[in-house]
C-alpha cells in the first residue's frame, strides 16, 4: 500500500505506513508529522461527517481550511468502526501496518475487538501510539479529557496571564500539539528500537496532562527544594531578568537580555552605562533581584520609539528582540519566506491556500507536501482494493453504510 511518493530516496520514513484512527487535533498531528516525512498515512473516518475538524473554524467551499493542513499527505477510508464489517477490515490494515495512532478514551478500541493484546498477537511488530487525557491506567484513565484540561492539571494555566486575574489560555490547543509531538518521538524511538535493537512492537502511552508537565521546566524542582509555588506573572520570566515586553510608541517588543554579556550590551543601547558596569548586576541573580528597576530603565527607552527604531538599535547590539507578530505580519515577512516555512498548497477543490511549511528541516531527508487533504472516503476504494477486496464486496460493504 505504498504511495509513489515514499518511493523518493529523500523520504526519511518511506515504507513506513501509519493508519491512523484518531480525531481532532492530538492524534492527527502526529500522522501529519510522520506523513510530512515519508510515512504511508491512512485515515480512518467515520462514514458521513468524518474527522469532526473538517468542521472546525472557519470554512471554505464547505471545508475547514485547517483540515487542509492537518490532513495533507494522508489517504482517507471512511469506515465504521461501530460495526463488525468495520472493525474486521480495520484489523487487516493494521495487520501490516507499522504504526497505530488512536486517541479514543481509554476502554474504546477494546470495546471493538482491537485491544493491545489483539492487535498485538495479530502483528507483533505493531507500534500503537494512544493518546488520552490522563493516559492508559491511573484513577483518573476513565475521565474524558481535552488540550485545555491537560493544561490546566498540567500546570500551565496557572501560570499564564496577569498576577491575580482570571488564568488565559494561550490562543490555541497547546496541549494537544504537546501530546503529539510527545507521542511523535515516542513512534519514531519504537521504531528505532525494533528495526536496530531487534525489539518487538510496543504501546506508546501519552497522556495530555502529563506531556504539559514534561515542558513544566522548574516547576517541581522548585516545589520539591524550597515550597516555592510559582505564579502568573504576565509578560515576564520569572527568575530570568530582563526578559519582558515593553511598551513602545507604535506597538510592544519583547526584549530577552538577559544574558550576561547581552545584559551589558542592552544597558549601553538604552544609555545606562551605570546599570552595564554595576557589579551586582554582572549575573541572573542579581538582576533579578531588581527586575522592576531594570524594566523600568527599559520601558523609559522603549516608550520614546517606535518599533522598527527599537528593533534597529537593538539588532545592531546583538540583543535578542523581536515584534510581537500577528498572522500578517508573519506572512509578510521575508524571513518565513525564505525558509519555505510560508508555501501555497492546491487544495482538491482546486483553490490555492497558504499553509505552513513542515518543521524541522532535514537538510539530508527533508519534509515535504506531496498530496493535499482528501476529501472524506477519498481513498476507500484505492485501500480496500490492495487489501484483497474485489468490487463486488466493496460495493455490498457500501450498500451497508460500513464504507463510504
Amino acid at each position: 500500500m505504498k504511495t509513489d511518493e515514499q518511493d523518493r530516496p529523500d523520504a526519511a520514513l518511506r515504507g513506513i505506513r501509519g493508519i491512523e484512527m484518531g480525531q481532532l487535533i492530538a492524534g492527527p498531528f502526529a500522522g501529519k508529522t510522520l506523513g510530512e516525512f515519508g510515512a504511508d498515512v491512512i485515515k480512518i473516518e467515520p462514514p458521513g461527517a468524518g474527522d469532526p475538524l473538517r468542521n472546525w473554524r472557519m470554512l471554505k467551499e464547505g471545508t475547514s481550511v485547517w483540515w487542509q493542513v492537518q490532513s495533507r499527505n494522508k489517504r482517507s477510508i471512511a469506515l465504521d468502526l461501530r460495526s463488525p464489517e468495520g472493525q474486521d477490515i480495520a484489523r487487516q490494515l493494521i495487520a501490516s501496518a507499522d504504526v497505530l495512532i488512536e486517541n479514543f478514551r481509554p476502554g474504546t478500541l477494546e470495546s471493538w475487538g482491537m485491544g493491545w493484546d489483539v492487535l498485538s498477537e495479530l502483528n507483533p511488530g505493531l507500534i500503537m501510539l494512544r493518546i488520552s487525557g490522563y493516559g492508559q491506567t491511573g484513577p483518573y484513565r476513565d475521565l474524558p479529557g481535552f488540550g485545555a484540561i491537560g493544561e490546566a492539571m498540567g500546570g500551565l494555566r496557572h501560570l499564564t496571564g496577569e498576577p491575580g486575574r482570571v488564568p488565559v489560555r494561550c490562543g490555541i490547543s497547546i496541549g494537544d500539539t504537546l501530546a503529539a509531538l510527545h507521542g511523535t518521538i515516542g513512534v519514531l524511538t519504537a521504531l528505532h528500537h525494533r528495526k536496530v535493537n531487534g525489539g518487538k512492537g510496543q504501546v506508546i502511552d501519552v497522556a495530555l496532562n502529563e506531556a504539559v508537565l514534561n515542558v513544566m521546566e522548574s516547576l517541581i524542582p522548585e516545589y520539591s527544594a524550597f515550597g516555592a509555588v510559582r505564579e502568573a506573572a504576565g509578560s515576564a520570566l520569572p527568575g530570568i531578568s530582563p526578559s519582558n515586553a515593553y511598551r513602545c510608541t507604535d506597538g510592544y517588543v519583547l526584549i530577552a537580555g538577559n544574558g550576561d554579556s547581552i545584559f551589558k550590551r542592552l544597558m549601553q543601547t538604552i544609555g545606562r552605562d551605570d546599570l552595564a558596569e554595576d557589579p551586582t548586576l554582572a549575573d541572573n541573580a542579581g538582576r533579578t533581584k531588581r527586575v522592576v528597576e531594570l524594566d523600568a530603565a527599559i520601558g523609559v527607552w522603549t516608550a520614546t520609539r517606535t518599533v522598527v527604531e527599537v528593533l534597529d538599535a537593538l539588532g545592531q547590539a546583538r540583543v535578542p528582540a523581536g515584534k510581537v507578530y500577528t498572522v500578517a505580519d508573519i506572512v509578510a515577512d521575508p524571513h518565513y519566506r525564505a525558509r519555505d516555512m510560508i508555501v501555497s498548497q492546491t487544495t482538491r477543490d482546486g483553490y490555492a491556500l497558504d499553509v505552513p511549511g513542515v518543521v524541522p528541516k532535514l537538510m539530508g531527508t527533508p519534509g515535504t507536501i506531496r498530496s493535499s487533504a482528501p476529501g472524506l472516503g477519498d481513498d476507500t476504494d484505492n485501500v480496500l482494493a490492495q487489501l484483497g477486496l474485489s468490487e463486488k464486496d466493496v460495493e455490498v460493504l457500501r450498500s451497508k453504510g460500513v464504507i463510504a
